[in-house]
Order: structure tokens, then sequence, then C-alpha cells
């Protein structure tokens, strides 16, 4: 995959406001769809690497076996939050079918995108449909979803004598000091790349505490930041890390890229990132001449009573452009890219379609009892609260820029230590939480 992904920085969220105003003011949105599935559509996708190996085309050829008359046309972007959502701001400028930028809040989703059907509906059908639902009505259906933890190295971590996969904080570290002993890179943050920074860890916000509603009691938290909370454990994990010399010794060189090459051959230790990344990681390691088993993956290691917890949560949604003129086409096309492409198998995600059995991927997971925990919707009027709360406090929890900060205090390049550093987080979110949450 190009640059990662899918989560985007809410620093740049400010920038995009600007740019996500009503592409309907020119008129009603209605483009005069005949429902006929059939004509020209323009697919946006983040995913370059299909387009280089004829992934999308394969696609495109079986979509074509069931509907002839539907000429997809594939449109594959690098830096994809970015650009899409420069091109939000024109009615037909992003495509008929698109990942759904993060940088779009939930109230501005019928400006841009059509309804997709009712949400209590369809939850019969799919799951993650929470983030995209507005009022009941269902913007966005997820093309595949992921368990949130730890990639490991399963050699490095067996030649640094750990049997047992972590399920404390201090024995998680005290397992990187041993792989640090083998001359490996116990914890690889990607620093420089910044993204895995950002929505890599913050995803796993409701797995430490097992509470699916952990967002939602983030964004009416005056001082998230305290002992016993998600958001503290992961912070406190990161810094801890950093601060004992168990990560890259230079994070302003990391590589995302040649990351996955250094991880297969055991220079690299483990990375937090979802569970996407294992089938990447395992073609590194095939491209590397080293078995795939070499990945693994665990949940964050934190447990409550021994239980140990997993959050899952859809990747990139799909929307329809509200004003696309082949409406119909472009619903059949996400249609049969969920349910029938085998796109989620292939590329070991988990599916948005209920019915469907886990990735073999994640059989370490159920083999452990880990519990899968998908959070909860937001309460009505609150679908931006979280996302609200981290534009007006500055803090990016999406973003890389507040943990390359703690990072930096961490490392003894910026001023402050680990308790100055949380209290200024949590007086910068607190009054923000004061303002919005009331």
């Amino acid at each position: 995959m190009a640059s990662r992904k899918a989560i985007v920085g809410l620093a740049a969220v400010a920038a995009a406001t600007l740019l996500l105003t009503s592409c309907t003011a020119s008129g009603s949105g209605d483009s005069g769809d005949s429902g006929e599935v059939a004509g020209d559509i323009t697919f946006l996708t983040n995913r370059t690497d299909l387009q280089t190996d004829g992934t999308w085309d394969e696609y495109i050829a079986e979509f074509q076996k069931e509907y002839p008359d539907v000429d997809v046309k594939v449109e594959a972007i690098t830096n994809y939050e970015d650009d899409v959502k420069t091109r939000l701001s024109t009615p037909n400028g992003y495509g008929d079918v698109l990942l759904i930028p993060n940088s779009v809040k939930p109230s501005q989703y019928p400006d841009f995108f059509e309804a997709l059907g009712d949400a209590d509906d369809l939850a019969d059908t799919y799951r993650f449909l929470a983030p995209k639902t507005v009022d009941g009505v269902q913007y966005g259906i997820a093309l595949g979803g992921n368990a949130n933890g730890v990639l490991y190295n399963t050699e490095v971590f067996a030649d640094a004598g750990v049997a047992e996969v972590p399920i404390t904080e201090d024995d998680f570290l005290a397992a990187l000091e041993a792989v640090k002993a083998t001359g490996a890179v116990p914890l690889y943050t990607n620093y420089k790349d910044g993204w895995p920074l950002g929505g890599q860890w913050t995803n796993i916000v409701g797995a430490v505490t097992g509470d699916p509603d952990a967002q939602t009691a983030m964004a009416h938290d005056e001082e998230p930041w305290t002992e016993g909370t998600d958001i503290y454990a992961l912070d406190s994990l990161l810094f801890d890390a950093v601060h004992e010399g168990l990560t890259e010794e230079d994070p302003l060189t990391t590589n995302w890229e040649q990351s996955k090459g250094d991880f297969a051959t055991g220079e690299i230790g483990s990375m937090v990132l979802g569970s996407w990344a294992i089938s990447q990681f395992q073609a590194a390691a095939e491209d590397a001449g080293v078995s795939k088993d070499v990945v693994g993956f665990m949940p964050f290691p934190t447990n409550v009573g021994g239980q140990q917890y997993a959050t899952i949560a859809g990747d990139y949604f799909l929307g329809v452009n509200r004003n696309s003129g082949n409406k119909a086409a472009a619903k059949a096309w996400i249609d049969w890219l969920i349910e029938e492409s085998g796109f989620t198998d292939a590329q070991g995600m988990i599916s948005a379609v209920k019915s469907a059995p886990l990735p073999e991927n994640l059989g370490t997971l159920e083999e452990r009892g880990v519990e899968l925990v998908e959070l909860s919707a937001a309460p009505a009027g609150e679908e931006s609260l979280f996302s609200d709360t981290a534009d007006l406090s500055q803090v990016d929890v999406w973003g890389n820029i507040y943990r390359q900060k703690l990072i930096d205090i961490a490392r003894g390049e910026a001023d402050g230590d680990k308790e100055s550093y949380f209290a200024q987080l949590n007086e910068q979110w607190g009054s923000a939480v004061s303002e919005l949450a009331g």
C-alpha cells in the first residue's frame, strides 16, 4: 500500500472545514439518476498497490459479468485524505463511489453523500455502521474492518525468551527489554511517516477497559489523561517505551515501506497496527524468503480481571457522491465489493457482513479467548462530539502531532515530562469538553 491510509490527523480538520462546504448549494443534488444499473462510474481509492498489480482490473472484469452495462474507472490516490478533501469542494470532483475521508464530520454527510438506507434495517446484515449513521440514516458501509492491537515478530520474541504473549503493560515492557538484548528494535513507532501514531493507537480506545462507550466517555471527560482510562494507558506505554530506549534510536529516520521488510527479517520486534497490516507484512516476509508465520498479532497488553479485549472497527467506509448521475450503478459496485468480491478475504480483514467468519489471521485471538469490542454509536446529537472536542482542543487524537511531541519529550528532545505533558493535554481537552459537552 502506498502511504496508509486511513486516519487523518485532526490538525488538518480546521483547514478541511473551510473546504467542506455543501456541494449542493447550487441545487438540490438531484442528479436525475434513472435507477438503471448502467453507465460510467469513477471509484476513488487509497489502494494504489492494487492498481499497480492489476487487482482492481480483475475485480472490474468480475463485476462486469454481473453488470455488463456498467463501466468502472478506478482512480487510486496516494495522498488520499488531503487530495479528496480538496476535491469535495467541487460537486462532481470526487467520483461516484469513494472512501469517505475521515476529515468529513458526520453532520456534513448529507451534504456530500447519498443515503444508503435506514441504519436499523441495514444493521441486520452489516456491522461497523455506527460511525457513518446520522439521525438513523446510513451514509457509508465499511469496505472491511480490522482488529486493533500489536503486530509482533514471533521469532524475535521467541529468540528473546518471551514464551507467553504479554497481557500487562509491565510484562510488555519487560518483553521489549528482552527483545532489545537481541539487537532488534523492540517497538517501532514510524514517527517520521506520522500516520501510524494516530488512529493506529487511538483505535484501541475501548480495549483497555473493555468499554464500548469509552470514546463517548472521553468526549465528556475533562481529564482523560488520568490513570485508569484507555487513552492514559496507551500514551503512558508509548512514553515509557521511548523513555526507556525501547524504540528506534533515531525516530526522524523511520520509513514505513522499509519497516515491513525490516520486521520480516527480524530487525524490528513489534509495531502498534491494525490487523489490516498482517497481509502486507506476510507478503514482505515471503518476499524476504521468510515464513509468513513470523507475523503475529496480539491485543494491546492490558486485561481486566484476566480478560483481554480488542476493539474492532470499520476501515474506510464506502459512500456514494450525492451528485452522481449513476447512483444505482454506484450502489451496485459497493454491494458487489462488500458482498461478492472477496476483498476482505484477500486482505485478511473482517467482513462488514455479519454472517461472514473472522479471517484466518485473527484465529489466535479466538484461541486466547480475547473478547472483541465494537464501539457503540454516540448518543443522538453527539455524533461529532469526539471529533469536535479534538478539533477545538487542538489535540489531534487521530493524527500524529501530539504523539510526536510525546515521543520528543520522552527522548529528551523537548521540555517537560510525562506528568507535565499529560496535565497540558488534560487542560486543552478539558477546556473543550467544558465548552462543548458542558
